[in-house]
């Protein structure tokens, strides 16, 4: 497809008016970070940024918190109240319910939450505000070219296949009425304004204008990172990308921890002597608080959040849709080995307590992250229901998780929830700690002393030292706790287990990559390079390292045992 012409070039732009569509974990810290930093883009007067969030029930009272001046994101956020309180006061800020107050803006940041339905993308929101955003922009004023940045997670050819369709419904075609662009985030929560300011950022087009655009937009917020300029298609394979190999590597991760449990081996010590010969240390061995990013990261009780249980799926989706065998897949065997930790844990803890049926289990930590009230896929939760549907007694709490949260009501865990972490701890007999979130690290002497009938402590989020519990004669256990020391020997399996896995990963990558190329890539500029992709993908702030595409041969075996995505790496040509 021949490039069209730009209608408007990044050195003659003039940007009056920002729009943001849904305030959550990306888009409120965007909308208060652009308004704190006074846009001045073709104009001396600051641009205005207006939030848009839909008038919904479990959403709907964003709208007046943010015109208060509040930022509409639990947990700890800092610097994030702060500022979305300065850039209201300033008439910068504010919000409404209203997508027609969009029709005249410049530039519009799309942050609707994306997810998957079975091994395809769920688009029903997004698409749900992209039909109000779509009717707003065909009625934009004359001359008006609105620049859309997806800052959403979005499955590979989503943008030119799907994005570019529906704004052409609407009168609206790209490079002529409306610009395209995505920028997917790469936020964390509890740092959402650290990781936005420091954090490297990805700016795809599907004209190469276009990220030139979004570029200087951007780096009046990303302050301490670069924003790398690249295709649509190319951003949507990094992102998708970047988590699906984050799930791999704790799936791998799992395999080791779960085979050191058995032998009663120091996973911690496998983790940092395996990282240190791959000069990817990190300190989450020592702090619960830090993010691992390592090439062996630290297994907990689960794997959460919106987007590692999605976004392999997502890279995946369109080559699922051709009838592709995906059983050699190690993005896909990875979902399963970490769907099924938070069961294979507590079944682990009975064990070695014995059976808890007919005892009080304290779970603490419902979020699926740390110091944060998301419950996005937590595995606290899946615990919680495997509880439920087996008999067992339990109580969940958590500092931050709102009684009203929508996943506790999407499994109808409201009455299992309590936010009194004493009457949660009372009489309890066996706690699990799900989460490392702060509280629980600073109140370790209440979470103790608060039962007096307590038989053991499973710590399935690396939080406290077993010495701690050995000192008060309080049973304990953990994951990755063994005592033994590892030997030379089975640290060299580990590491050679873990490159073979590393091959396997770029073997699976360049099949993608191929395929994406000859099925979607409509022209030159919107090819995808595999070295581009690497290079694009290490700058993830997480760590994604992603090795040569070599055909693995040999699978390391250590005393009989080899990991399981080892062996599925050796079948992938």
């Amino acid at each position: 497809m021949e490039q069209m012409n730009m209608p408007i070039k990044a050195e003659n732009w003039k940007i009056e008016k920002i729009g943001v569509i849904g305030p959550g974990i990306v888009g409120m810290p965007m909308a208060s970070m652009l308004a704190n930093a006074r846009i001045r883009i073709g104009t001396d007067t600051p641009a205005k940024v207006l939030v848009v969030q839909r008038d919904s029930r479990n959403s709907g009272w964003k709208v007046d918190c943010i015109n208060s001046g509040k930022s509409v994101i639990g947990g700890i956020e800092p610097e994030l109240d702060d500022i979305t309180r300065e850039g209201v006061k300033a008439g910068i800020l504010s919000a409404t319910s209203d997508f027609s107050n969009l029709s005249d803006a410049d530039v519009v940041l799309v942050s609707v939450q994306t997810d998957k339905k079975g091994f395809e993308p769920d688009y029903g929101p997004l698409f749900g505000a992209l039909e109000k955003l779509g009717e707003a922009l065909s009625k934009k004023p004359a001359g008006k070219i609105p620049l859309v940045v997806f800052e959403s997670t979005l499955a590979p050819t989503t943008m030119d296949t799907l994005i570019r369709a529906h704004f052409m419904k609407y009168g609206l075609q790209e490079g002529k009425d409306i610009l395209l662009g995505n920028s997917p985030n790469r936020v964390m929560p509890g740092r959402l304004v650290e990781r936005i300011r420091k954090s490297d950022k990805l700016a795809g087009g599907l004209h190469p204008e276009t990220p030139k655009l979004i570029a200087k937009l951007y780096k009046n917020i990303v302050i301490d990172g670069e924003v790398y300029q690249t295709n649509s298609l190319t951003a949507e394979i990094v992102k998708t990308l970047e988590n699906a190999y984050r799930d791999v590597r704790i799936a791998f991760s799992t395999e080791i921890v779960r085979y050191c449990d058995e032998h009663n081996i120091d996973f911690y010590k496998v983790r940092d002597k395996v990282n240190a010969k791959m000069a990817q240390t990190d300190n989450a061995t020592v702090d619960p608080n830090a993010v691992p990013s390592g090439g062996i990261l630290i297994p907990m009780l689960g794997v959460g959040g919106h987007c590692l249980p999605k976004d392999g799926i997502l890279l995946w989706w369109r080559n699922i849709e051709t009838g592709t065998d995906t059983s050699n897949s190690l993005i896909l065997n990875s979902r399963l080995i970490n769907d099924e930790s938070p069961v294979f844990t507590f079944k682990q803890a009975e064990k070695q307590f014995g059976s808890m049926k007919g005892k009080k289990i304290a779970l603490l930590g419902v979020a699926y992250r740390f110091n944060s009230e998301d419950t996005r896929n937590s595995p606290t939760l899946t615990l919680a229901n495997y509880l439920r549907d087996n008999g067992y007694n339990y109580l969940m709490h958590d500092p931050y998780v709102k009684g009203d949260d929508q996943n506790l009501e999407k499994y109808n865990q409201q009455g299992s929830y309590e936010r009194d972490l004493n009457l949660v701890l009372k009489d309890a007999d066996y706690i699990f700690l799900c989460q490392s979130h702060k509280e629980y690290m600073d109140q370790v002497e209440l979470i103790v002393s608060a039962s007096k009938s307590l038989k053991g402590v499973v710590d399935a989020s690396n939080i406290y030292k077993a010495s701690y519990f050995e000192a008060k004669g309080i049973p304990y256990t953990g994951i990755g706790r063994g005592k033994n020391e590892p030997s030379d020997e089975f640290v060299s399996f580990v590491l050679k287990s873990f490159q073979s896995m590393e091959n396997g990963l770029g073997m699976e990558l360049q099949n993608l990559i191929n395929f994406y190329n000859a099925n979607y890539a409509f022209d030159e500029y919107n090819k995808v390079k595999f070295s581009e992709v690497q290079r694009l993908a290490k700058t993830c702030s997480t760590g994604c390292e992603i090795a040569d595409a070599i055909p693995v041969t040999d699978v390391p075996v250590f005393q009989g045992f080899s990991a399981k995505l080892s062996e599925t790496a050796s079948r992938i040509r």
